[in-house]
């Protein structure tokens, strides 16, 4: 099963390579819901905390700062702690 990768304070080198700034800009309130992954999503959160756990599998917490890629086909289950603001690419 994939995992989700998550990279504390990546470099501003690798976020300009990614072309992280001109990536979609996604806002959520504190809240809980599942989320599932029809396609792989890399993020790079801007503001807040999520606690994401994957089905059958251990919490992940992302904080503003980190760099994270969701695996296509991940079935799981979002809090947010503190209001999201995120760059965010399918792929």
């Amino acid at each position: 099963m994939s995992q989700i990768v998550v990279e504390h304070n990546p470099s501003e080198e690798k976020l300009k390579q990614l072309g992280v700034a001109s990536w979609s800009i996604w806002e959520k309130e504190v809240s809980k819901f599942p989320l599932d992954f029809d396609m792989t999503e890399s993020a790079y959160l801007l503001e807040g905390e999520i606690h994401v756990t994957p089905r059958g599998g251990e919490k992940v917490v992302i904080k503003a700062g980190d760099f994270v890629v969701f695996p296509k086909g991940l079935k799981s289950s979002w809090e947010v702690v503190k209001p999201l603001r995120k760059h965010y690419k399918h792929s």
